[in-house]
């Protein structure tokens, strides 16, 4: 992995607004490893393409500044950073066959014929549309239209490839193929990416660090790993997979751990994180998988009675709507294997789980 340290893309205090009052970005800072895939990830209006597009010069910061390679390009226009871009609406010329599209990038830049030819035919190659070169967008698929994207953002080598969510528009299925595809090329070329999306698990797949945003700013910056296994506070907790939410009161500090209050459950043992103190609220964040049932006596720091509400089969595991501490909305996935006790709706059971598995949070 590129070393973050080694700022290919810096934003430096970075704040945008439209209309002089409500910032669409706020102090953000942050840098992009030269060679990284990075993922800006967050819901609708949280400030991820608008940076994006400053990223691009189709928006200009009210404040701050963004470097590339160690220079401003703040005043630069969109067609001097040599960068490419994918968007969601392909964005292809019509008129044009696949090909000719791919040349387009290259004859704006004035390169030779020969030259032309070669980086087109490489480029089709890469995105295995070779047999493709002649037709024209309209009698392409819509996954191969996105590859043809991506072949022109990439065929003039660009020292950037920016994507605003470039797979909204495909099926599921398809959608996933390319994700992979995408993070293939990615790692063939060594270009250094920095992709939108709103779909958390599109970026959990595809990328080296995820940068969540929210309300105009980031709330987290990790691996994908480190993002669902150690979210920083109840945001990121609950918009990066799937998460039980208890709310409660610390009752003690315990050096990394604490005691909490949930009302309706007693006391739960959790890894203080973002907890503010004692006599404080927090919010409990749990993943559904790392819930056990039936655990062995004194095995785990956290064990409940709960009542099964509802199952729902999903191949392969089982997923258990289950009341617990007050809430009937308390989620548990169970495998699918052999030797997994089947539940029935109604049924009382035992949950339990550690404390290290259970983060005490801000509570907002």
């Amino acid at each position: 992995m590129p070393d973050p340290n080694d700022a290919f893309v810096k934003f430096a205090n970075i704040q945008k607004t439209y209309d002089g009052e409500v910032l669409a970005v706020r102090n953000l800072n942050l840098d992009v490893a030269r060679g990284e895939f990075l993922t800006m990830l967050g819901p609708s209006g949280s400030g991820k393409t608008t940076t994006l597009m400053m990223l691009a010069g189709f928006e200009v910061p009210t404040h701050g500044a963004i470097l590339l390679e160690g220079r401003s390009i703040d005043k630069m226009p969109p067609h001097r950073r040599d960068i490419g871009m994918v968007f969601q609406s392909y964005a292809l010329f019509p008129h044009m066959t696949v090909e000719e599209n791919l040349a387009f990038p290259l004859k704006v830049r004035k390169l030779g014929r020969v030259e032309i030819e070669a980086k087109v035919k490489r480029a089709l190659d890469m995105v295995r549309l070779g047999v493709h070169g002649k037709r024209r967008p309209s009698q392409l698929s819509g996954g191969q239209q996105q590859r043809v994207a991506l072949a022109r953002a990439l065929v003039f080598d660009p020292k950037l490839v920016l994507m605003d969510e470039p797979l909204g528009a495909l099926d599921k299925q398809l959608r996933e193929q390319m994700q992979l595809e995408i993070k293939h090329i990615h790692k063939n070329l060594g270009v250094t990416l920095v992709y939108v999306t709103h779909d958390q698990s599109e970026a959990l797949t595809m990328s080296d660090r995820i940068a969540v945003f929210h309300d105009g700013a980031i709330q987290q910056v990790a691996a994908p790993a480190e993002l669902y296994e150690r979210p920083q506070n109840s945001f990121v907790a609950q918009f990066i997979g799937e998460s039980n939410r208890l709310h409660g009161k610390i009752l003690a500090m315990n050096g990394a751990t604490c005691t909490v209050e949930v009302p309706g459950a007693g006391h739960v043992q959790a890894l203080a994180v973002n907890a503010a103190g004692v006599g404080r609220s927090t919010v409990l964040s749990l993943r559904p998988e790392r819930v056990s049932l039936n655990p062995a006596a004194g095995s785990l720091a956290n064990v409940f009675d709960a009542r099964v509400a509802e199952l729902i089969y999903l191949g392969d595991h089982m997923r258990a709507r289950v009341s617990l501490c007050g809430q009937g909305d308390f989620v548990i996935k169970l495998p699918n294997l052999e030797g997994v006790v089947r539940l029935e709706p109604g049924a009382m059971i035992t949950i339990g789980w550690r404390a290290e598995d259970c983060r005490a949070l801000d509570a907002s």
